[in-house]
């Protein structure tokens, strides 16, 4: 990553409340008053707001891997009994093209927010 040098300086009048209120704002985001105003001033998403994309994306993984494990819990018990029920099947099965596709449907959204998140 390239470091920018940071020597300048933009000063401009605000409120007292106005300027507590932004910093309120900043400490509840977890973010710096400077990030906070050139994030806004050039309509970036924020550092918290990149957290929180990455942190959405995780506990999705998260979900699908508690359903993958689930799946196979079920496949190794029907492997054990040799039989499975013909309607237990087809429920088992529509089920796992829902989740395919939802599955399909997320990583469209993640290729999409990573594009984003890499344009910042």
């Amino acid at each position: 990553m390239i470091e920018i040098m940071k020597d300048d300086y933009i000063k401009f009048r605000i409120s007292k409340a106005q300027k507590k209120k932004w910093k309120i704002l900043c400490e509840e985001k977890e973010i710096s008053l400077t990030d906070f105003v050139i994030g806004s001033v050039e309509n970036r998403m924020l550092d918290n707001e990149r957290r929180e994309v990455l942190k959405f994306i995780e506990s999705q993984d998260n979900i699908f891997s508690k359903i993958e494990n689930n799946i196979n819990q079920v496949a190794k018990i029907a492997n054990g009994q040799k039989f499975i029920n013909e309607n237990l099947l087809k429920d088992f099965n529509d089920k796992l093209k829902t989740i395919r596709l939802l599955k399909e449907e997320q990583n469209e959204m993640f290729s999409k927010i990573y594009k984003f998140l890499a344009q910042e």
